[in-house]
């Protein structure tokens, strides 16, 4: 054999392996695990997990609001608020710490002033001058307060009658009731796309400090449903606001999300519930 051919037949060779361990390397990369990503298609799972929130106390962080806090804690409105003594409108300021569970040192100290502490108090504040204060016109004070709180409470308290779809578009992420599950629905669509309130009620956050939602929006429907709007472009509407059933309120988007699309949920009570439930076949 020449040395000619010994020289391209060893160039042969080398090319051979070449394309082998090319071959190797590229089945070797397509075996790899992909990055453990939530069902939302935004943040990966380890990320998400940070943004929510455990244990027994939370420092309040700038943006948040007692809604938000409590959306990441899983918690009703009502329970955070109820724990912390914190009367409507429910504000908060940076820095304050709240309590996410109750203490049984504060579950004492309210048992014990049921049981003894108040009771003189009672009997002191038992006068009959200042029993019935009357207003010009003959009404009564005490009754006419009474009867504004029970009006504010049942005006916004109304069952909800009829629940509208957030967004045009095919539900590419289903929810999912397991621990790490999702916790709404997923729905597809083009950026800038209309995002419009599901119900009637107020808006209670509107920003982007909850990592792994983007820009969020959380409506209030009443004192048991709450409904929440992520990955958005574009806010429309701000914090107190109240909108209608059908009311475009943010701009669909990408933030905090691998593609365009809506992240729909809503909350019962402050626990997940699937959506589909509600919304129109």
């Amino acid at each position: 054999m020449t040395k000619r051919m010994q020289g391209e037949l060893f160039s042969a060779n080398n090319l051979l392996v070449l394309i082998i361990i090319l071959a190797l390397n590229g089945c070797s990369s397509r075996n790899k695990p992909a990055p453990v990503v939530d069902v939302q298609g935004s943040l990966p799972l380890s990320q998400r997990l940070k943004n929510s929130v455990s244990g027994s106390e939370y420092i309040v962080k700038k943006g948040e609001t007692l809604y938000s806090i409590a959306w990441r804690a899983d918690i009703d409105i009502r329970t955070l608020a109820n724990i912390n003594n914190i009367k409507a409108p429910y504000n908060i300021y940076p820095q304050q710490k709240l309590m996410l569970t109750k203490s049984k040192f504060n579950a004492k100290l309210k048992n014990y002033k049921s049981k003894g502490f108040n009771t003189s108090k009672q009997k002191v504040i038992k006068k009959p001058i200042a029993q019935k204060k009357k207003q010009e016109y003959g009404k009564n004070v005490a009754d006419q307060k009474s009867s504004k709180k029970v009006q504010q409470h049942t005006a916004f308290s109304q069952k909800i009658s009829k629940w509208q779809w957030p967004a045009k578009g095919r539900v590419i992420h289903k929810f999912s009731s397991a621990k790490q599950g999702n916790k709404g629905i997923d729905i597809a669509g083009r950026h800038g796309d209309s995002v419009k309130a599901t119900a009637n009620g107020k808006v209670v956050y509107a920003g982007d400090a909850l990592q792994g939602y983007g820009k969020l929006v959380i409506v209030k429907h009443n004192e048991d449903y709450l409904s929440a709007y992520a990955h958005n472009d574009r806010i429309l509407v701000k914090e107190q606001q109240v909108v209608k059933a059908g009311q475009v309120i943010a701009k669909m988007g990408d933030t905090d999300a691998e593609r365009v699309m809506l992240h729909f949920e809503v909350r019962f009570r402050g626990k997940s519930v699937n959506p589909m439930k509600y919304l129109p076949k």
